[in-house]
C-alpha cells in the first residue's frame, strides 16, 4: 500500500462501523425484493440487536463516553430541554418543501386486521431512543464534527470546533433525512451543545429525548410516515 494513501485510524473505525451496518440494513429494507419472505419492518429488530452489539464491542474505545465524562445535573437539564425543544420543531416541519424525497422503506407495525404489533414498536422504539442516539453522536458529532476540523480528530476539544466543522457536518447529517429542514434544527442543536461544555453524553441525551418523544408521539397519532 503507498505510504500516502489515507486509512481511517481504530478510532474513526469504531465510531463509523456502527454507523455504515445502520445504514446499510436501513437500505435492505427499502430494497427487499418483493416475494422474499421477509418482512422488512422486522429488520428495525436486526438494526437493533446488530448495531447495539457493535457498539458494545467497541464500547472501550469511546473514551468520551467513560463516567467522568457525564454532564452534571444543569447539563444534563439543558440536555432534556434541547431534545423537547428539537422534538416540538421537528413535528411541525413536514411540509412537502421541507422533505428530500420519500422514505424507501415505510414503517406501518399494524397487522392485517389494523391492530398494533406491539414487539415490532418495542423493538422500533428501543432502537429509535438507545442504540440509534449513541450511534450517531459517536459518527456525526465526535468523528465527523472533529474530523472535519482536523483529520487528527481524537485530539480535537470539541469546544473549539469552528463553524466550518459544525456546518459541514451538520450538512451531510441532513441529507441522511427525509425531512431536511427539522434535521437542520437537529443536526445544530447536537451539535452546539456539544460544542457547548465538550460532553458527548449532552448530544446523546437530547438526541434520546427527541427520538423518545417522536416515537411516542407516532404510536400515539399513528402518523407511521415520522418513523
Amino acid at each position: 500500500m503507498p505510504a500516502d494513501t489515507p486509512t481511517l485510524s481504530p478510532a474513526a473505525l469504531a465510531r463509523c462501523i456502527p454507523f455504515f451496518v445502520f445504514m446499510a440494513l436501513l437500505a435492505l429494507r427499502g430494497y427487499l425484493p418483493a416475494g422474499s419472505g421477509l418482512d422488512p419492518r422486522w429488520i428495525y429488530g436486526a438494526q437493533t440487536v446488530i448495531v447495539g452489539g457493535l457498539l458494545a464491542w467497541y464500547w472501550r474505545g469511546y473514551g468520551e463516553l467513560v463516567r467522568q465524562n457525564l454532564p452534571d445535573a444543569r447539563e444534563t437539564g439543558w440536555a432534556v430541554v434541547v431534545g423537547i425543544a428539537v422534538f416540538a420543531i421537528w413535528v411541525q416541519l413536514d411540509a412537502p418543501w421541507m422533505q428530500l424525497g420519500s422514505a424507501t422503506a415505510s414503517f406501518v407495525p399494524l397487522d392485517a386486521n389494523g391492530q398494533l404489533i406491539w414487539p415490532l414498536i418495542a423493538l422500533r422504539l428501543a432502537g429509535a431512543t438507545l442504540v440509534v442516539p449513541v450511534m450517531e453522536e459517536l459518527f456525526w458529532r465526535s468523528f465527523l464534527m472533529r474530523w472535519v476540523q482536523h483529520p487528527g480528530f481524537e485530539r480535537v476539544n470539541p469546544q473549539t470546533v469552528g463553524a466550518r466543522a459544525v456546518v459541514l457536518s451538520t450538512f451531510v447529517f441532513t441529507l441522511a433525512h427525509t425531512l431536511w429542514l427539522a434535521a437542520v434544527v437537529a443536526g445544530l442543536a447536537y451539535a452546539l451543545l456539544y460544542r457547548r461544555n465538550g460532553k458527548l453524553w449532552s448530544a446523546v441525551i437530547a438526541h434520546a429525548v427527541t427520538n423518545g418523544l417522536l416515537g411516542l408521539w407516532v404510536i400515539w397519532t399513528g402518523r407511521w410516515d415520522f418513523w
